[in-house]
């Protein structure tokens, strides 16, 4: 399932306001999660959202980052797609968490007991570094406190 490429702005700095006709088939499907696609000026970049509701009205977050990379600012217009989401986390884990996870069961299976939006999260924690090396050293460590009871998100990555 996919939309129609439609045009918004940013309302309120970081969010965007969502025409019901769009994301209407997403929500009788109860997929609030979905890809995508947001295009400006011959640029496209892929991302993961959720549609949320304030009130009547749905939006999604487009944070400063997803901004940067598309060039956009505050006034202006560019278009997005949404795809139905069939990822298994909401999100694309990394090759290299994925890896350690593989590796390290014990610690898998406390990460599978955490709610949807936690494993976001640490999905999260670890895809923000750039350095594949790094991504394998934080991975791992998170293995090791998850093992050590630490659950707090604060402290997953931390050295104790």
């Amino acid at each position: 399932m996919k939309s129609p490429l439609f045009e918004v702005s940013l309302s309120a700095g970081y969010g965007i306001i969502l025409p019901e006709k769009i994301i209407a088939p997403f929500l009788k499907k109860k997929q609030k999660r979905v890809r995508v696609e947001a295009h400006f000026e011959g640029k496209k970049i892929n991302l993961h959202a959720a549609i949320q509701k304030r009130g009547e009205t749905h939006y999604m977050m487009f944070g400063k980052s997803n901004q940067k990379a598309l060039g956009i600012f505050p006034n202006d217009y560019f278009q997005l797609q949404f795809f139905e989401d069939d990822s298994k986390y909401g999100v694309e884990i990394s090759e290299e968490l994925e890896a350690v996870f593989l590796s390290d069961i014990e610690a898998f299976q406390i990460f599978e007991s955490f709610t949807d939006g936690k494993k976001r999260g640490i999905i999260y924690m670890i895809s923000r570094y750039k350095v594949s090396q790094t991504r394998i050293d934080k991975s791992l460590l998170l293995c090791e406190n998850l093992k050590k009871g630490i659950r707090d998100n604060m402290e997953l990555l931390k050295v104790f």
